[in-house]
């Protein structure tokens, strides 16, 4: 199995975010990646205003912005070419 690119990685997450899974937990499980990573993209990913947080009690929320929205479809654009290209 081919190990994934980070930009790929990068991808699975805000995909699964706009999908509806908002926890950060749920969220790891869903992209096979490990909590410390996860942890640093997610907080990388608010900054960049890609996400926003939102806290209920003691628990922590994902959204995707109108930013991150356009990320994902330029990302998803960006790696059906890469794979059009690596077929050819």
């Amino acid at each position: 199995m081919k190990k994934r690119s980070r930009l790929e990685m990068y991808f699975d997450i805000l995909k699964t975010v706009k999908r509806g899974v908002r926890k950060p937990t749920r969220i790891m499980y869903r992209t096979n990646l490990s909590w410390i990573p996860l942890m640093k993209i997610l907080d990388s990913f608010v900054s960049e205003g890609l996400l926003i947080t939102s806290t209920k009690k003691t628990h922590r929320f994902y959204e995707l912005t109108e930013k991150g929205e356009t990320v994902v479809q330029n990302l998803s654009r960006a790696l059906e070419w890469e794979r059009r290209i690596q077929i050819e």
